[in-house]
């Protein structure tokens, strides 16, 4: 196989519409867009959401209650399972370490350690937040678990 034997997919490329090329074409004469108007000007395109003057829909419905999302707190969240593949025993489990072993990406306001998933190591665990049933697993298996 060369480069220049390489063709793209059977279907994947289409003909490009030939506008303006005489009537017999069916596209001639207007070209495919209608007699006048906005939408057969050059540049005549309308905004999505416009109504053609009318109230538009996102003005006419009331607008009630309150957003929290600009507000909550963004929890990392990380089970026990996960633990178990990424660190060896002893290891120290805190927000750098879990970006460092790729568990988490970007910024959070608390780490959550929940128990889905079984731990065999004894790990040092330095979280904000942990589910009962994953406090349980991690001094179960020898290790401790700081909530600051």
């Amino acid at each position: 196989m060369k480069l220049n034997e390489i063709k793209p997919n059977p279907g994947a490329k289409h003909r490009t519409k030939r506008l303006g090329c005489g009537e017999s074409s069916g596209h001639g004469k207007t070209s495919g867009k209608g007699h006048k108007g906005q939408k057969a000007r050059s540049g005549g395109t309308i905004r999505p959401g416009f109504e053609g003057g009318q109230m538009p829909l996102h003005r006419r419905l009331p607008k009630r209650g309150f957003n929290n999302t600009q507000f909550q707190l963004k929890i990392g969240i990380v089970n026990i399972s996960q633990l178990e593949d990424r660190f060896e025993e002893g290891a120290v489990v805190n927000e750098e370490s879990l970006k460092a072993a790729g568990l988490l990406k970007g910024r959070f306001d608390a780490i959550k350690v929940l128990g889905q998933g079984e731990l065999s190591k004894k790990l040092e665990v330095k979280v904000q937040l942990a589910s009962a049933s994953a406090r349980e697993k991690i001094e179960k298996a020898g290790g401790t678990i700081d909530l600051a």
